[in-house]
């Protein structure tokens, strides 16, 4: 079924407003007041059960790496690893590497590398 999205009063109504939640606050809103056949509000009853939260959409229970050293702590059948944004380009090629080797999933592997033709633009621009 998926997550349910819960939209932001008049955003369908107007393009300035963003569909992004807000809680609406209007004294004669007919939202917040909750009348039959407006939008509905979030509410704790829309929660998951805790044994399915916090995984990611791949099934996997994400696990922060910033060495390949904590790969090899990664259980391969039921955590994915994710290596951090401060680990650099070097690091971040040993760390794939050894998930590799381990059968690990890496969920941000492909990380876009900058090449010298970008990198001669921005010098001479």
């Amino acid at each position: 079924m998926g997550k349910k999205k819960f939209k932001r009063q008049g955003s369908s109504d107007y393009k300035r407003v963003d569909d992004k939640w807000r809680k609406p606050k209007g004294m004669d809103s007919k939202m917040r007041i909750e009348k039959k056949g407006k939008p509905s509000l979030p509410k704790v009853g829309y929660k998951k059960p805790e044994s399915e939260r916090g995984f990611h959409p791949s099934g996997f229970r994400e696990v922060l790496v910033k060495n390949p050293q904590e790969v090899e702590e990664v259980d391969p059948q039921t955590e994915a690893a994710r290596i951090a944004s401060s680990v650099g380009k070097r690091k971040r090629q040993q760390i794939v590497e050894t998930a590799e080797e381990r059968g690990v999933k890496v969920l941000n592997a492909k990380r876009r590398e900058r090449n010298e033709a970008e990198d001669a633009e921005e010098i001479s621009s």
